[in-house]
Order: C-alpha cells, then structure tokens, then sequence
C-alpha cells in the first residue's frame, strides 16, 4: 500500500532531505542523530529517487523563531514543483511550531509533493495521511510547551530556594563555596581597576 503512493511523477522530481538538529551541544554530543537523518538518502534510493538533495543548513539551530534558511530552501523546492518527496527522521520535526508545520503540509498537498518518515510515506492529499500528519505536529508541538513550561518551572523553583545561578559579572569568580569572589588574577583585576577610574 505504501508503494503505490509513489507515483512515476514524484519520483521525476527529486527526494528531499531535511537534516536538522536544534542547539549546537546536540551536534557535538548527539552524532547519531546526525548519522540516522543522512541515512535516510539511502532509503530515498531504495524507494526509487535518482536524484536526492540534502538540505542541512539548519543545524545548530532551533525550530522555534529563529530564521531558517534551510527550510525556506526546502519550502521554495515544494512550492516551485521541484519536490516529489521530503524525508526526514520524525515528519513532525520538519517544523516545530504550527505555522511552519500548517503551511508545509498546504504546500505539499498543492503540488502533489510526499512526506517520507521512519514510521511510512504520506500522502498530505489523502484525509487518513492529512489526520495522522496533523496528529504528528500537534504532539510535537504540545511535547515542546510542555519542556518549556517545566524548563521555566524548575528555574521558578531554584530562584525561590536562592539556588538559581546566573552568569558571573566580569572580574568576578564563583568560589567552591558558592560565594562571589574577586578574580585572582592580578591583570584582571587592575583592568576592573582601571576601568572605574574617572576621566
């Protein structure tokens, strides 16, 4: 079933790969992730696409307002008809809020353009496909406020026990104890010195 949504139309046009991971600490601690999404050009072959272009100009940054040029570039690629297929990881991660996620999936049912993920292929134009690609973001999107509203939870929580650290001011330093203590390099501590002398 999942095969004869492939038509010889998608599969003149080319497989796009969209590779993304949101902070620059998961691209240094988290390659697997990294090494999982390229892989997936490979299933675009299996499937039949000659021709599949990767897209990773967004890694090291996040879904949630930050400028994307890579899926603008992905966006451009659906709506000028180049796309047969996008592929990604989780379909779900292909945009992280719903505007984003709303707007690719009208594209690609515009221009007849698949979503491919681990889990199967879907067909934005069919309601079944429609529901469950609207079921992902929507999860996607309640999993990411419910982090940020823990995330601010627990910083609430540190603040009200006294326990929430901030970055140090400049010429300072953090002891073992916890205490702020002037930085013991003698240069620093002159520049600081020099810097508070009037004009």
């Amino acid at each position: 079933m999942m095969m004869n949504k492939i038509t010889p139309d998608h599969l003149a046009r080319s497989a796009y790969l969209y590779v993304r991971q949101s902070t620059s600490d998961q691209l240094v601690n988290n390659p697997e992730s990294r090494r999982r999404q390229y892989a997936l050009a490979s299933r675009a072959r299996t499937l039949g696409w000659q021709d599949v272009v990767v897209i990773d100009d967004d890694l090291g940054r996040s879904g949630g307002g930050t400028a994307r040029p890579g899926f603008e570039r992905l966006l451009a690629a659906i709506c000028t008809g180049g796309a047969g297929a996008v592929l990604a990881n989780e379909a779900s991660r292909l945009a992280r809020n719903g505007r984003d996620w709303h707007t690719l999936l009208e594209f690609c049912t515009l221009v007849n353009t698949l979503i491919i993920d681990e889990d199967g292929i879907y067909d934005p134009k069919l309601t079944n496909d429609r529901l469950l690609l609207g079921m992902k973001g929507t999860f996607s999107e309640l999993e990411l406020s419910i982090l940020r509203q823990r995330s601010q939870e627990a910083l609430r929580l540190k603040a009200v026990r006294g326990d929430l650290h901030t970055s140090v001011a400049v010429g300072y330093l953090r002891s073992a104890d916890d205490r702020l203590e002037l930085d013991p390099d003698k240069r620093v501590r002159e520049a600081l010195h020099l810097g508070s002398v009037p004009n």
